[in-house]
């Protein structure tokens, strides 16, 4: 599988249109967490680069740290997610012609299935990383380029939400205590990505609307 970094965004958007199992909506979220990452950056060094934005250099200097982590580590992700998935039809193509390649076949789908919930929670734990940065880069970085930093939010938001929803549907039948352990996290990140893109968004609609 060629790694989505080295696509261009014409191919990973073919690729994502096409009937193959993967890519789906866990890389797309692993892409999505890589455009949010780039444009904190831009803001940060926006407001980094100005004197007059003194007060917001802490705040920017935090954002690009972890703005950059995301677009980074984003493709990667989004990579990983495909490779998970992959691995959970090839456990769904094995043979069940007998009770003992029955319950072969269950266990490989269940150690897949965990396995692949693996790379989504990473995207929805770094996207949540760099939400909780951006409220604080509306409110005192470079106003100018505030509606990035919405925008940087709204994409951050999807690539949570995106990797929540791909990491529950692999453990929704699994009883282990690592899999309930993810799922009170999963609740817990929703939540909390919830309440800081809304913190973003009432701060951007705030100064468009003066």
């Amino acid at each position: 599988m060629t790694s989505f970094k080295d696509s261009t965004l014409s191919e990973f958007a073919l690729e994502l249109a096409s009937d193959a199992p993967t890519p789906g909506g866990g890389s797309a979220s692993g892409v999505a967490l890589s455009q949010a990452g780039a444009l904190a950056v831009m803001v940060a060094d926006l407001t980094i680069g100005r004197e007059r934005y003194s007060d917001g250099h802490n705040a920017a200097n935090e954002a690009k740290s972890v703005g950059l982590q995301a677009m980074l580590h984003g493709h990667d992700l989004a990579d990983r997610d495909a490779s998970g998935y992959d691995a959970v039809v090839a456990a769904f193509k094995l043979s069940k012609d007998t009770d003992d390649e029955k319950a072969i076949r269950r266990e490989a789908i269940a150690s897949a299935s965990i396995a692949a919930a693996g790379p989504p929670m990473e995207i929805a734990e770094l996207a949540l990383s760099l939400l909780e940065t951006l409220p604080e880069l509306a409110r005192v970085g470079n106003q100018n380029a505030i509606t990035d930093v919405g925008v940087s939010s709204l994409l951050a938001s999807a690539a949570c939400r995106g990797g929540l929803f791909n990491a529950q549907i692999n453990v929704v039948g699994d009883d282990s205590e690592g899999a309930q352990e993810m799922k009170s996290r999963i609740e817990e990140i929703r939540s909390a990505c919830s309440n800081h893109s809304r913190a973003v968004m009432g701060l951007v609609n705030k100064a468009i609307e003066g």
